[in-house]
């Protein structure tokens, strides 16, 4: 992780359920011998991270519909660390903080994680924009009820799924970066089964972890070739999301194409775009659609959270 992430080191249970206590209910012996909680139980998920906001970032109070994405906070603060360093490199090496640095956050979803993290970290102003009238009140929600947040973050409804910036970016607006997690599946029945593969992996840890052997069936199934199309409106994760929030048409690439051609229209606005990869086969094509459309600069930010392997990619078309 960031060398700048305080969850690089872990989690610190005790410190987490003295500072939220209903997380002292989802406790469990780890085959370590040290405490966790069960990461395929949705609830635990969530108390572990509203215990994560509440302790680290000085939320106090912080909740999700049901149903909507439940993010893992260490992975995201890495991006927001990682803006931070991209933004010093065109500072003369020198992070800059406070809120005349203003972030938009294209997808904010029901949880506002990043302009949590990023707000609490570095006193940077915010503007979140979504597509999802569910994921803009609960957003809205989060930042009325913590005044730590409340003057740092605004929330706007995308009036247009088809647009990114058009219809949030106002005229004369400046920010100095955007940001995005965008949806990276092409259909709900790609997300379903990408969530139905990931159910099993988590089953398959929690018996790791309780040193219990997992069920022939789990195996099958994990080995089955051919499988019925699942519906996705009866798989539950633990990080859990809408349709909005885990696919869209063309899945990905589409999605970061589309943006990168409306940044055209808002290169003297904004100071760096950027934008998370998850597929590695993506950069090459969009590291040439970012310099067809005349970017003066391209970085692509390399971020390991243990064996996973992500990146985030940012553009500017300033001299």
């Amino acid at each position: 992780m960031h060398k700048r992430n305080v969850h690089k080191n872990g989690y610190p249970m005790a410190a987490l359920c003295q500072a939220h206590p209903a997380l002292s209910g989802y406790m469990i012996n780890a085959k370590s011998g040290k405490k966790s909680i069960d990461f395929a139980n949705q609830d635990a998920v969530k108390t572990l991270n509203a215990a994560l906001l509440i302790h680290y970032y000085g939320l106090k109070i912080w909740d999700i519909p049901n149903g909507y994405l439940c993010p893992p906070v260490p992975g995201r603060a890495d991006y927001i660390h990682g803006i931070a360093d991209v933004l010093a490199s065109s500072n003369a090496g020198v992070i800059p903080k406070g809120n005349s640095v203003k972030g938009l956050d294209v997808g904010i979803g029901a949880n506002a994680i990043y302009p949590i993290i990023g707000s609490q970290s570095y006193g940077w102003q915010f503007v979140g924009s979504d597509i999802d009238a569910v994921s803009v009140k609960s957003a809205k929600s989060i930042a009325n009820k913590n005044p730590k947040l409340t003057p740092l973050l605004s929330v706007r409804k995308q009036p247009n799924k088809a647009k990114v910036f058009e219809g949030i970016i106002q005229p004369n607006e400046h920010f100095t970066f955007t940001m995005c997690n965008p949806p990276f599946h092409k259909s709900a029945e790609a997300a379903a089964l990408g969530s139905e593969r990931k159910a099993i992996g988590l089953k398959g840890n929690k018996h790791k972890r309780s040193g219990k052997k997992p069920r022939s069936d789990i195996n099958a199934n994990a080995n089955t070739s051919t499988q019925a199309k699942p519906d996705i409106s009866n798989i539950k994760l633990n990080f859990a999301g809408t349709g909005n929030e885990l696919w869209c048409e063309g899945g990905e690439l589409a999605f970061i194409q589309r943006m990168i051609i409306e940044s055209v229209k808002y290169k003297s606005q904004v100071d760096w775009f950027t934008c998370l990869v998850s597929k590695s086969e993506h950069l090459k094509p969009i590291e040439t659609s970012i310099n067809y459309y005349g970017a003066t600069k391209f970085l692509k930010v390399d971020m390991g959270q243990g064996q996973k392997q992500s990146r985030f990619v940012a553009w500017t078309f300033i001299e």
